[in-house]
């Protein structure tokens, strides 16, 4: 927003204007009147600079590690013919959220065809949903109202996670493809030959997460000439399968990056051998979580913990798709470890359990 007020050229102000014949007024009565307009005046003019300043400012809050916390919709797509709903459920949580799409490269073995599908295994069978229809067309309606409306501090909206089951580097090039189609709905940052600095966020509804590979840094950074925008942004290299219980300094050594700007871990770097293992929430748990997001937001990165679900009956884990190796055993042990997570500050928890994460971390904000 371009300020086109200034005291020095502000027009109409009597007490301002010189006395008749072009000398200013000197008495000490009208001086003091005088200092006292002006001082009057910096105050207005400083309040509505603010004003017109803030929503800038505002804009700019929920994008930076540490802002806010939201529910990450893990494996957000339907497996063969189940579970279409997902990201009805996911979005009927309310935004901000995440949501994750995983992807592969399917060929058609009669046409030779190929395609990028929204998928949990590769290769696929053709009639999988495309990340076209089943996340970007489905959320059109939610960022075409957010772009009319203007952002309110609570931009991105929706940040996309994207897992890539296969990496072929057409499969990644067609997806880069696919996110310029809708670049205007996307956070970008400029490309600059210096990749060590991050770059101010140009924040849109959306933004854009994948892994750490450096197949696909080649494409979506290395490829992307200096000058042009960066549309998905990287996570950091991790030690965590060397061993998870490193110091936080050990599992990620690196500042954030202009192309890497988050940290995505399992659950088991927090809790030893992960949520099938974990026993009652202690202090020493605490402490470990507190640490690694500390460390995360002190080198400029967001923190990703998957996946913490949490069901009383086993059943329930095969009724809706979900993977026991996530399960903690018990609602109330996954809501302990919510509860600890919103707390530390996490900024993405995932979780299967959208609705009941959701309303959790809606309730519980404000008390953060």
């Amino acid at each position: 927003m371009k300020n086109t007020m200034s005291v020095e050229h502000e027009k109409g102000c009597p007490l301002l204007c010189a006395a008749k014949g072009g000398k200013a007024r000197t008495s000490t009565k009208k001086t003091v009147i005088l200092s006292a307009a002006k001082d009057l005046l910096f105050a207005v003019t400083a309040v509505t600079l603010l004003m017109g300043f803030a929503p800038l400012l505002k804009a700019q809050n929920a994008a930076h590690p540490g802002a806010r916390t939201v529910m990450d919709a893990h494996n957000c797509y339907p497996y063969y013919e189940w579970w279409y709903d997902r990201i009805d459920r996911a979005l009927s949580a309310g935004t901000p959220l995440a949501i994750e799409q995983d992807l592969a490269w399917h060929t058609d073995a009669k046409t030779g065809k190929s395609w990028s599908i929204v998928t949990h295994s590769a290769p696929g069978y053709g009639n999988e949903p495309t990340m076209k229809q089943y996340f970007f067309e489905r959320v059109r309606p939610i960022v075409e109202q957010a772009l009319r409306d203007g952002n309110h501090g609570n931009w991105p909206l929706i940040t996309l996670n994207l897992d890539f089951k296969t990496e072929e580097p057409e499969h990644l090039r067609a997806v880069f493809a696919l996110l310029k189609e809708y670049q205007d709905w996307l956070t970008t940052a400029p490309r600059t030959a210096d990749d060590a600095t991050p770059q101010p966020l140009d924040v849109k509804p959306i933004l854009v997460l994948t892994g750490e590979s450096d197949a696909q840094e080649k494409v979506f950074y290395d490829e992307v000439p200096v000058g042009g925008k960066l549309l998905v942004f990287g996570a950091a290299h991790t030690t965590a399968e060397k061993d998870e219980m490193a110091a936080p300094e050990v599992l990620e050594p690196a500042r954030a990056t202009n192309y890497r700007r988050w940290w995505n871990n399992p659950w088991g770097v927090v809790e030893k051998g992960g949520q099938n293992k974990a026993g009652g929430w202690t202090k020493e748990d605490n402490m470990r979580l507190r640490a690694l997001v500390e460390h995360a937001h002190q080198n400029g990165l967001w923190i990703r913990f998957y996946t913490l679900d949490g069901v009383d009956n086993k059943q329930d884990l095969s009724c809706h798709g979900w993977f026991s190796s996530y399960n903690f055993g018990s609602y109330a042990a996954a809501e302990a470890r919510w509860r600890a997570a919103l707390a530390a500050g996490v900024d993405y928890i995932a979780s299967d359990q959208y609705e009941a994460l959701g309303k959790f971390i809606q309730e519980n904000t404000s008390q953060h």
